[in-house]
């Protein structure tokens, strides 16, 4: 009799549960749908900005499986930390809406929803939410600051690197600056080749494939985590001298059309996999193995 009235009253006590995160969810569809409608139209389009929604929709999915352990998160809600919270997002929002600053304006999603647990559940459902959170920061865009500043010793150095391993493998190539000659082809590594998006993106699906891993020695997660961007830096090294020979031994329509695409493609896929090679060598360390339990 007992367990009978507990499982009728289980659905309205659930549902009293999600109704303050349905109003919540409400609140931030309002906000933040115009903002999330003008990056998909505008910087989100470009194949270089092309993992923003792919970010927000990851961490959108980790945040409802995490759902359940954040609505029922022991400990008693935070409401002055999450009012200043809030006040940051709006503030955030604001800003970046009306002087189109959209690193403000996006990231003011990440306060927002900050506040929003501390003021329903407190710092534990916080805690236990914060990889999703983290996780948002990668879909921001890069202020065009950082991103020329970062670019130039980018392509320097991988335009430095491809032209050594062509010449020591034989190719009659030449470079003056980011100007690579190779036979009669003439090519420039431009700021797409330079792979700094690559590897904004690669780390960031290096940090998710770590969280979903969930190793639980900390030495090896930092390692591998630092890891990614000279990984990712090889793999762009790799898809530059692979455009290079597409070029010298297909022609320059080879290298510009289809193939181009293609090989950065095939190329940021054996990224992802030397990442997943790397940790289970890392794993082969003694003082990187996991401890068990027992």
């Amino acid at each position: 009799m007992t367990t009978a009235t507990h499982a009728q009253t289980t659905p309205a006590t659930t549902r009293a549960e999600l109704a303050p995160w349905l109003i919540v969810l409400a609140g931030l569809l309002v906000m933040f749908a115009p903002t999330v409608s003008d990056l998909l139209n505008t910087i989100w389009a470009d194949d270089e900005q092309a993992h923003g929604p792919i970010i927000l929709a990851v961490s959108l999915w980790l945040l409802y499986r995490t759902g359940p352990a954040v609505v029922r998160a022991p400990g008693a809600p935070a409401p002055v930390a999450g009012a200043l919270l809030l006040t940051l997002a709006l503030v955030s929002y604001v800003v970046g809406r009306s002087q189109a600053i959209i690193q403000l304006e996006i990231g003011a999603l990440i306060p927002a929803l900050m506040a929003a647990l501390l003021i329903q559940s407190g710092p534990a459902a916080l805690k236990r939410a914060w990889f999703p959170l983290f996780f948002l920061i990668f879909m921001i865009p890069l202020p065009g600051v950082f991103v020329q500043t970062v670019t130039i010793p980018l392509k320097m150095g991988a335009s430095w690197v491809a032209e050594h391993i062509l010449y020591a493998a034989g190719y009659p190539i030449a470079r003056t600056g980011v100007i690579l000659q190779v036979g009669q082809y003439q090519l420039l590594v431009a700021d797409a080749c330079a792979g700094l998006h690559t590897m904004f993106t690669l780390e960031a699906l290096g940090l998710l494939y770590m969280n979903i891993v969930g190793h639980s020695n900390v030495r090896r997660n930092i390692l591998l985590a630092l890891l990614i961007l000279p990984i990712s830096f090889a793999a762009n090294v790799i898809r530059v001298v692979a455009l290079i020979l597409i070029t010298y031994h297909l022609g320059d329509e080879a290298g510009q059309g289809f193939l181009h695409g293609f090989a950065g493609m095939v190329l940021f896929l054996t990224a992802l996999v030397l990442i997943l090679l790397i940790d289970g060598l890392l794993g082969r360390i003694p003082a990187l193995r996991e401890r068990s339990s027992g």
